[in-house]
C-alpha cells in the first residue's frame, strides 16, 4: 500500500486589505496596487462611512485603509467598528489631517497607524505591509507633534526663542504653494515635484487647512504675509 501523499506545504496567505476611500481618484489608485500586489488581496472598497460598515461583517480583514473625513461621517466610527468585528484587524489612518486632535483620536479609536495623504501608491503598500507585520506606521510630522506633546514641550533652558506660527507650513507644502502662486496647475506641480495629481491636491488641500483659507489668492495673500513664499 503506498504512503499516504504529504501535503504540498502552503503558501503565505495574502493581506487582506479593505479600502474607505471618498476621493475617487485616490481610491483607484490605491485599490489598483492592492489588486496588482502579489501578496496582498483587495477585500472590499467603499467611498463613505455607512458602505464601508454595511460590509464590514462580511470579509475578514488583516488591514483596514481609511480617510478620516468621509462624505457621510467620521472614519473614526469605522476604525472602532473594524477593531469589534475584527480584533486582529490592523487600521491605519490615510489622510490629510495631521493635527493632534484627529491623531489621537483616532489612535483611541483603535488605529495603529497613521500617515498622511503624501505617499504614492507604492509606498503606501510597504507601510501595509509593516503594520501588517507588526509595526505602527506613522507620519513623522505626526509622530513629532506626538512626541512634543508627550514630553510637554519642555526645551533645554537658554534664551526663549520666538515661537513658530501654529500654522506653519512644512517645506515642502511651502514649495508646492510657491509654484502654485506662479500659476502652475496641479499636472505641473506633480510633474515639477515627480509626485502623483493626487498628492498635490492632497498638499494643497492640507496648505488650505492650516492657512484656515479657501481658493489659491487667499493661500497666497496668506502665505506672503508671513514670508513662507521665500525661497
Amino acid at each position: 500500500m503506498p504512503p499516504p501523499s504529504t501535503p504540498a506545504p502552503s503558501r503565505t496567505a495574502a493581506i487582506r486589505v479593505a479600502v474607505v476611500e471618498d476621493d475617487a481618484a485616490c481610491r483607484a489608485s490605491v485599490v489598483q496596487a492592492v489588486q496588482a500586489a502579489p501578496d496582498m488581496r483587495l477585500a472590499w472598497q467603499a467611498a463613505a462611512r455607512a458602505p464601508a460598515l454595511a460590509l464590514l461583517p462580511d470579509t475578514p480583514l488583516d488591514v483596514l485603509l481609511v480617510d478620516l473625513g468621509l462624505p457621510d461621517g467620521s472614519g473614526l466610527e469605522v476604525i472602532a467598528a473594524a477593531r469589534q468585528q475584527w480584533p486582529d484587524c490592523a487600521v491605519m489612518v490615510s489622510t490629510i489631517f495631521g493635527d493632534e486632535t484627529h491623531v489621537l483620536r483616532s489612535i483611541e479609536a483603535g488605529a495603529m497607524g497613521y500617515l498622511l495623504k503624501d505617499l504614492d501608491a507604492p509606498a503606501l503598500l510597504e507601510e501595509v505591509r509593516s503594520l501588517h507585520a507588526g509595526g505602527s506606521p506613522i507620519n513623522p510630522m505626526v509622530a513629532r507633534k506626538l512626541l512634543l506633546r508627550t514630553v510637554g514641550g519642555d526645551t533645554p533652558a537658554g534664551p526663549a526663542a520666538p515661537a513658530a506660527p501654529a500654522s506653519a507650513l512644512s517645506a515642502r507644502e511651502a514649495e508646492v504653494l510657491r509654484l502654485v502662486a506662479r500659476g502652475h496647475t496641479l499636472e505641473e506641480v506633480a510633474q515639477a515635484l515627480g509626485v502623483s495629481r493626487h498628492t498635490v491636491r492632497s498638499f494643497v488641500r492640507r496648505i488650505y487647512d492650516k492657512l484656515q483659507v479657501g481658493t489659491r489668492a487667499e493661500a497666497v495673500r496668506a502665505a506672503a504675509r508671513q514670508g513662507w513664499l521665500d525661497e
